[in-house]
This record gives structure tokens, C-alpha cells and sequence, in this order.
């Protein structure tokens, strides 16, 4: 029988328990292993059961064992030390009180993404956007930064994943029940439910609840809104993550962005937490927040295009993909509906919402509505997530500033990292805080700062080895439980998997993959042939065991044959003891999956992967990689401590010829180096080799990967500078810079170079002395310009074959006397010839205003036509 309303009954704590309430409803539990000790303790069995969520533990814990724990003293001063430890973390100094500018850093951050992965217990990500998110506030929480995170409450998640028994992915989308979770309502000071409205076409409105999840020191605003008072179709908005179609999107997104700050505002006025004066969009997704912010500058009096300047001068804006496809656009007629006067936003213009998602540079499409682009637009400072990403995400939006080379753009990179404390197994943590000590361990993980861990040469190999295979032992007993399980799902009877319990080897060489299956992730390169795979993984004295999982998503058909295609390679008798496929693939799994492999497998497409941080998480583990040289592991392998898969760049755009080539190196990578070096033993019976590898990989990568190192970079090289822009942009500021920019947009075409002349090289002599002093001297037409408007530039650097500036150097020149009869501008400067062989230089003219972030901020640039200038090359001997 159905029930026709549902209730989440709470349990009533005695007195003397009443911190296990508090320590639940933070989700510093998620990281702190010492309180999920103490939760573990509380019903050993149920915690099991209840997937290590505090918040379904105390929901069913019987009231006996309550009482008999508030008699228990031992547990009491264990629950009092623990409460204690959390009132510490979350009110003492931290890194960021502790900075040496600290009074100069930023009052508050807001953090806006459609996606959070905090944990299990609060399933609102996925894949890697959103597990990045989490760790990004957990080590603002670690650090002390004062970051605010704003998304979306949905109320099915993603999809949980099962398989049929031909091993096609099935979608299951459980009913989440936010009074079941960690979390909690904001509430007005009447006790009502805080909420948003947003407008919508027809006079129509979009209501959202906001709940509030406490991550360590950083609150979390989710807005959800399955409210009564909405219609169906409005109720369903946030009802699955990254589900529905272009409508459904757009409305997620407009609350996710609009809604956001709305809830923002709520929560600080509500709490007295300090307004942001930094804004972060994580990707796109929350574009819209932007145009919320200039809405409310519009409604103090402030003009649209003075807004706009105020509102980019606090905003940071990341991207996350290296494809055009990955970025959300919209029909700009959809967009039109949901705007202006009788929707939202209306005291904007129409045309000036749309005029920032266009896709204006050539290849866009003018009839689409671009994310990014509109991010990039409302957004002073850009980045990508890797060093490779960055210069693809140059490379790719280069078309928003024409005139100016891809290495100009200005998007720069903060590589992502990972929160340790996390991602690194219980083990782990103990075998460093036995060797260096407890704090100094969790001071190494969460804040970072050291360039090695140099502690970790003096640990010895047996240990290093007895922990990687108490490690491989779990994560066998995991995949057998969970392969069971599957199996029992897609329909097979018990008396048929007693198979599984031969499933996998303690002391066999494993190999993890586990990620999204979109096809640039190449789930089935390692199926190329399978013949040879099949050598490797039965061979009889180097065998390998490999452990995939992977979801596809729900509309990605060609994802879901490539997992069907791996799976039924997995159930032949032949080999499943050697490779599994697991389905359901989340934090929980991950935890496990990290630690108990010894090498971790990425082969992307290059250059497609943006960062791919599950490499990250299981070298915190003592994990070694070997992958394709993509995201992060371009920018910091080393031979020293693992292997780069060779790309076939030659290929070109024959993907079938590259994934031959590409899957051959990875087989001969496995086989030749990686293989034998694992069951290599020296004198003593260890694998000397290879665990100096796992060494190297603690000590050298380890201090890179953390999320602690990312977020400090994010403070220092984006979020400080930002907040200095913000204080600077008064309205006064701001208007200024709006009309500036009016104004040098209009006069910028009379901005010319009419000559360009050296007094030492001329075409006819074209070498010149390393060390030796050009004098540039520079003739420039600036129109209705002014000397202070604009900076003449000599750009100087080697060039190649085709006359192009490499490593290209500027140096500003400066106006000699006023302007000449025909309203000429006369420039001069030295230009240094200080590296040898072919080099060139050119003039250029960019805007120049002290509030400008950069001067390649308007787009604009004017540089000499054939006739100005003597020649490009000078060689140098």
C-alpha cells in the first residue's frame, strides 16, 4: 500500500548527545576521519548500512542505544573532544587570517557552479565539474577563505546506473528527500522558509526554496523548486541535474545565476555574512548571475554600460572545456522569451542581454546564445584548468578578440587540485603521520606550500609495499561485493556467481579507469586488440587485472555502446576474472577505487581532456599514471614517476588510423616497461624499483595536486586582484570607464600606424649585433584620440618562416612633442636586440585606461599596413 504523504521523523538526542547533531549537520565529516570514527561507533552495523551517512544514522538509530550512549562516559569525552575540535576549526585562524596581505584579501567570495560533489551522502554532481567544486570549498573551508557556494537542489540527482544483462546502461532516478539529507531550510526571522522568485514570459513565476549545507566553514545555498506554490512544470525545474531539454536548461541556469544571487543577498542579510566582492563562475552554467547584478546597479540609477564595467570588474570567470560542444547555447529567441518586460529582468533591454551571448567572430552563429561567451563577457578575469587547457581555451575563444595572437588572449590557467583529506585513503594518512607526525601530515594536505615532501625518502620500501597491497586487498574485496551485487541486479540467480569469489588477485598488477564516457575519454581503446589485451591480463607470470567503471549520459547512446561494449569483453569466462566493470560509478566507489590501484590509465584525445583530476586522487595514494600527455599530466610528468602514453599527431583527423597507433604504445607501455617493473624483485624480495617510483610520486607530486595549492592561486592571481578592481569601480569609476570605452570604440577606426622607421637597420642591411639598440621612431594617426588613450607598443621577439613573433616581448614607446600639422602623433623608443638568429619586430596601438584589466580587454588594436614600415626581419648574428 502507497502512502499519500510522506514525513521525515527526527530523532530526539538526549541532552548529552545533542553535539552529534551539530557534527552532522557539517559536512567536515565527509573529510574528518576522527568524526566519522566517532559516528561509526555510535552502530557500527547501521553505519555500514547506511552508507556512512550521519544524518540516516541518528534517523534510525533506536532510542535504547541513545540513552545507553549518553551514560557511556568514555564516549562522551570522545563526542566532547570531537565537538571541541569543530568549534576550533571553524573559528580559529587559518591560512588565509594568516596571509601576509590579509587585510587587503577579499571580504567574501561567492562560488556559483550547477554541480557540487561534497559526498555520497549529498549526491548532487556528476563527474568532474562538480567532485572539483566540492574539493574547491572544502579547501577554501581548510584555508579559511571566506567563500559562500551557490547551485542547485535536485531532487532525483543524477542517475543512479545498473545494467541489463546484455550490459546496456539503465537510468534509475530515486526521489531525494531534502529533510533526509545534511541538510538544512534558510529560514526568515518568522521561521518561514526563505525562497526566490524569479519572473517568467506571461506574467508566469518561478519560486525556490534555498537550503543550506555547512561544508567546514563555507555554507553552501542549493535552491530547489519542487514548491507548491509553482505550477508542475515549474516544480520540475530542478528536478534532475543536466536533464530536460533547451527550455528546462535555460530555466535551471536563469535560477541557478539570477535565483543564486537573490538566495546570496537572503543569506547575508539574514546571517550578517560580509556581501562578495568577488564573484566565481565555475563554467557557464551560472552566467546569468551577471546580468542579476547589473540589473540591481541599474535599479540605484546606474546606466547599463557603467554596470556592466562594475559588474566585470569583481568577476572571474573558469572555464572547463576544451570543445565548442561542451558549452551550453541557447536559441537566442528562447532567450528573448525569458527576458524583458513581461518575464525577467525587465528593466534590461533585450537586445543588450542578447548582444552578450553572441557569437560575433567568424565560425559563430549568430542565431545561438553562447555561455561562455557571455561568462567571458561579464567576467575581467578568465581561466582555464591546465597549462595545455589554457592555451586551448585561448586558442578557442581567440575569435572574441581579433587582432590579437592566441598567446594575448586573456584567459590565463590555475590547474585544478584535489582535496586530499578526502581522496587519500585512512592508510595512507597513517603511514605519513607515523613518519612526520599527525599535523604536520594534515598540514601538508590541506595547505600545501612546500615544493617536495622530501619526509617520504625515509619511509621504508616494506612499508611502502605492505601498504599498497593492504590497499589492492581492499579494493579486491570491494569489487567482488559490489560485482556481486551487479550481477544479482541484471539477473543472475546465486548458485551461478560463485565465479566472483575468484574475481581479481591481491598480488596482481591492477589497473584502474574511471571516468565519464563521452567518446573523446576513449572507454575501448584498451579493447583495440583484444588479443593481446587478453595475453597481458592471463599471462602467467605478469598478468594484469584492470577495474573500470564509467557512467554515459542518459542521452549519449554512443557512450552507453562503448560500456556495453567493454562489459560484454568482461563477461567472457575466459578473462572476468582479470577485468570488471562497475557499475554506478560516484564518490563512494572512487574513495575505493583511488588507493587500491597501482597504476591509473587516462588516454583521452589530445588535447581534449581539460585537466582529468582522477590521476590526481589516486597518485595521493601512491597510485602511478600512465597517461596520455592531456590536462595536468602534460604540464607535470616526469619519467621519475610514470609513463606518457605516445600520441599519433601525424594521424591527423583519421581517428581509426590514431586509435591504432595510440592503443599499440599503450600496449607495448604495459607489457615492456610497466609489467615488468612491478614483478621486477631485487635482493631483498621488493619491488625496489617500482616502489621508488610510488616514492617519487609522494614526494614530488604530492605537493602539486592538492586543491589547497589551487584555491591559494585562485586567491592570490585572481580573487585578490579582482577585489582590488571591485573597490576601485565606483560608480563614478564606472561611468568614467563605460564612457571611455564609448567613446574609443567610435573614434578607433581613425587610429592608424603611417610609418614605422629605425635609425640603425635598414632592408638593405638587415643584421645587426646581439646587445646592439635600435631607435624606433613611430608616426600615428589617433583620430579623435588623445597620447592618453591609447599605448604605442614595439612588439619584438624571433620570428619564423612566415615572419610570425615568437616569445614575443612589448615595449611601450612615448610621444615626442604634439602633433604635426596633419594631426600626427610622433612616437620613439629603443628596442634591445638581446637574443640571436632570425628576429622581427612590428608597432601596434591598443587602448590604454588605468582601469583596464589588460590591453587586450576591448578587443581593439591597430597596427601598420605594407607601407609603414620597413620590413619585419632583422637578422641577428
Amino acid at each position: 500500500m502507497k502512502a499519500i504523504r510522506r514525513f521525515t521523523v527526527r530523532p530526539v538526542l538526549p541532552e548529552a548527545l545533542h553535539p552529534l547533531g551539530d557534527l552532522a549537520r557539517n559536512l567536515r565529516w565527509s573529510w574528518h576521519a576522527e568524526t566519522r570514527d566517532l559516528f561509526q561507533s555510535v552502530d557500527p552495523g547501521r553505519w555500514d548500512g547506511c552508507g556512512g551517512d550521519p544524518v540516516r544514522l541518528l534517523g534510525g538509530v533506536p532510542p535504547a542505544r541513545l540513552a545507553e550512549l549518553a551514560e557511556d562516559r568514555r564516549f562522551l569525552r570522545r563526542l566532547a573532544a570531537t565537538a571541541d575540535d569543530l568549534a576550533d576549526y571553524l573559528g580559529g585562524d587559518r591560512w588565509y587570517q594568516s596571509h601576509p596581505a590579509a587585510s587587503d584579501l577579499p571580504s567574501a567570495i561567492a562560488y556559483f557552479s550547477p554541480e557540487f560533489g561534497i559526498t555520497a551522502a549529498l549526491p548532487q554532481y556528476s563527474g568532474g565539474l562538480g567532485i572539483l567544486a566540492g574539493d574547491h570549498l572544502k579547501a577554501a573551508s581548510d584555508l579559511g577563505a571566506p567563500l559562500i557556494g551557490v547551485g542547485l537542489l535536485y531532487r532525483h540527482g543524477y542517475f543512479r546506473q545498473t545494467l541489463s544483462r546484455d550490459g546496456w546502461q539503465q537510468e534509475h532516478y530515486p526521489v531525494l528527500d531534502p529533510h533526509e539529507l545534511p541538510l538544512a531550510p534558510l529560514r526568515e526571522p518568522d521561521g518561514t522558509p526563505a525562497r526566490v522568485t524569479l519572473g517568467l514570459p506571461g506574467g508566469r513565476r518561478l519560486r525556490a526554496l534555498v537550503w543550506l549545507a555547512q561544508v567546514g566553514r563555507v555554507p553552501l545555498l542549493l535552491l530547489d523548486s519542487d514548491v507548491e506554490e509553482n505550477d508542475l512544470g515549474e516544480r520540475g525545474v530542478t528536478d534532475r541535474l543536466y536533464g530536460g531539454g533547451g527550455e528546462h536548461r535555460l530555466l535551471q541556469e536563469m535560477l541557478l545565476g539570477i535565483g543564486g544571487v537573490r538566495a546570496l543577498r537572503t543569506y547575508c542579510c539574514l546571517t550578517g555574512h560580509a556581501e562578495p566582492e568577488v564573484y566565481h563562475t565555475n563554467e557557464g552554467h551560472a552566467g546569468f548571475l551577471g546580468l542579476e547584478r547589473i540589473a540591481e546597479l541599474c535599479d540605484t540609477g546606474l546606466g547599463f554600460d557603467a554596470a556592466l564595467e562594475s559588474v566585470r570588474a569583481g568577476t572571474v570567470f573558469t572555464t572547463h572545456t576544451p570543445v565548442p560542444a561542451g558549452i551550453d547555447r541557447f536559441d537566442r529567441e528562447l532567450v528573448a522569451r525569458h527576458f524583458g518586460p513581461d518575464a525577467e529582468l525587465p528593466g534590461i533591454p533585450v537586445e543588450r542581454i542578447l548582444r552578450l551571448g553572441s557569437e560575433t567572430y567568424p565560425g559563430g552563429e549568430p542565431g545561438l546564445f553562447n555561455m561562455a561567451v557571455m561568462g567571458l563577457r561579464l567576467g575581467r578575469r578568465a581561466n582555464g584548468v591546465s597549462l595545455l587547457h589554457g592555451r586551448v581555451s585561448r586558442e578557442m575563444f581567440s575569435g572574441l578578440w581579433p587582432g590579437f595572437d592566441p598567446d594575448e588572449v586573456p584567459i590565463t590557467s590555475v590547474t585544478n587540485g584535489v582535496h586530499a583529506p578526502t581522496w587519500v585513503a585512512p592508510e595512507v594518512f597513517r603511514l605519513g603521520a607515523r613518519q612526520i607526525g599527525a599535523e604536520r601530515t594534515e598540514n601538508a594536505l590541506m595547505v600545501g606550500g612546500s615544493e617536495r615532501w622530501d619526509a617520504i625518502a625515509e619511509i621504508p620500501g616494506q612499508d611502502i609495499w605492505d601498504l599498497r597491497r593492504a590497499l589492492r586487498e581492499r579494493l579486491v574485496a570491494e569489487v567482488r561485493e559490489r560485482l556481486y551485487a551487479s550481477w544479482r541486479q541484471r539477473g543472475a540467480g546465486s548458485a551461478e556467481l560463485g565465479w566472483i569469489d575468484g574475481v581479481l588477485d591481491p598480488d596482481v598488477l591492477t589497473v584502474g579507469f574511471a571516468r565519464r564516457v563521452p567518446s573523446y575519454k576513449r572507454l575501448t581503446l584498451m579493447l583495440r586488440d583484444r588479443d593481446r589485451l587478453t595475453e597481458m591480463l592471463l599471462h602467467p607470470e605478469r598478468p594484469l587485472q584492470i577495474v573500470v567503471a564509467g557512467k554515459a549520459h542518459p542521452a549519449d547512446d554512443g557512450g552507453k555502446r562503448l560500456i556495453q561494449e567493454l562489459v560484454r569483453f568482461s563477461d567472457d569466462p575466459r578473462v572476468r576474472h582479470r577485468i570488471v566493470f562497475l557499475p554506478d560509478y560516484g564518490m563512494a566507489m572512487a574513495q575505493k577505487l583511488y588507493p587500491g590501484c597501482d597504476v591509473w590509465l587516462n588516454n583521452p584525445l589530445r588535447p581534449l581532456e581539460a585537466c582529468g583530476t582522477s590521476g590526481m586522487k589516486a597518485a595521493l595514494n601512491g597510485c602511478l599514471n600512465l597517461s596520455v600527455l592531456d590536462g595536468w599530466w602534460d604540464e607535470w610528468f616526469q619519467p621519475d614517476f610514470g609513463w606518457a602514453i605516445p600520441t599519433a599527431d601525424g594521424a591527423g583527423t583519421d581517428e581509426d588510423r590514431r586509435d591504432e597507433l595510440e592503443a599499440a604504445a599503450l600496449y607495448d607501455l604495459l607489457e615492456h616497461r610497466v609489467a615488468p617493473r612491478f614483478y621486477e624483485r631485487g635482493r631483498g624480495g621488493l619491488p625496489d624499483r617500482w616502489i621508488e617510483m610510488v616514492r617519487r610520486t609522494l614526494m614530488q607530486l604530492g605537493p602539486k595536486v592538492p586543491a589547497g595549492r589551487m584555491v591559494r592561486e585562485y586567491v592570490d592571481r585572481l580573487y585578490t586582484p579582482a577585489a582590488h578592481a571591485h573597490r576601485a569601480m565606483t560608480p563614478d569609476a564606472a561611468r568614467e570607464l563605460a564612457g571611455w570605452k564609448a567613446r574609443v570604440r567610435a573614434a578607433w577606426p581613425g587610429v592608424t600606424v603611417d610609418h614605422v622607421e629605425t635609425t640603425a637597420v635598414t632592408a638593405a642591411t638587415a643584421t645587426a649585433e646581439l646587445g646592439a639598440t635600435l631607435s624606433l621612431r613611430v608616426r600615428a594617426g589617433l583620430g579623435e584620440l588623445a597620447p592618453g588613450d591609447v599605448e604605442v607598443q614595439a612588439v619584438s621577439g624571433r620570428v619564423d618562416a612566415e615572419d610570425r613573433i615568437a616569445d614575443a616581448t612589448a615595449t611601450a614607446l612615448k610621444p615626442v612633442g604634439g602633433p604635426d600639422p596633419e594631426g600626427h602623433w610622433c612616437y620613439e623608443g629603443p628596442l634591445s636586440l638581446d637574443r640571436t638568429g632570425p628576429f622581427g619586430y612590428t608597432v601596434r596601438i591598443l587602448p590604454a585606461h588605468r582601469l583596464l584589466a589588460s590591453g587586450a580587454e576591448l578587443g581593439l588594436v591597430a597596427v601598420p599596413t605594407q607601407e609603414a614600415g620597413e620590413g619585419a626581419g632583422v637578422l641577428l648574428r
